[in-house]
């Protein structure tokens, strides 16, 4: 009964020092979920031209983040369309100041 008993304690004792295995690492998309890829790369233009671009690709960003929906983002994205508009036709300072207002209105600090 003794040699039982040890066994059994024996066998318990090993079993404690086992360790598990490390958790898997996640998936790409697991792992991409709510965190900008280390590939995004803010635009540098300058000007109004610039601020657009840059706001489009924040915007972009939180999308592909899960950070916004499709519906803000489209929102979002035509206000900027419409500021990327009045850059081209030359009223750099009009656009500038649509994507401002855009982004208060969204909620993202002055760029």
């Amino acid at each position: 009964m003794r040699a039982a008993l040890f066994a059994a304690a024996l066998g318990l004792a090993l079993a404690a020092c086992q360790t598990a295995a490390p958790p898997p690492a996640p998936s790409p998309e697991q792992a991409a979920a709510g965190v900008t890829p280390s590939t995004f790369h803010m635009p540098t233009g300058t000007g109004c031209s610039g601020e657009v671009d840059r706001f489009q690709a924040v915007m972009d960003n939180d999308l592909s983040t899960g950070h916004t929906t499709k519906g803000v983002h489209t929102r979002v994205s035509a206000e900027i369309d419409s500021a990327r508009k009045s850059c081209a036709a030359g009223n750099s300072a009009g656009a500038i100041s649509q994507i401002r207002a855009t982004r208060a209105k969204f909620g993202y600090p002055a760029g």
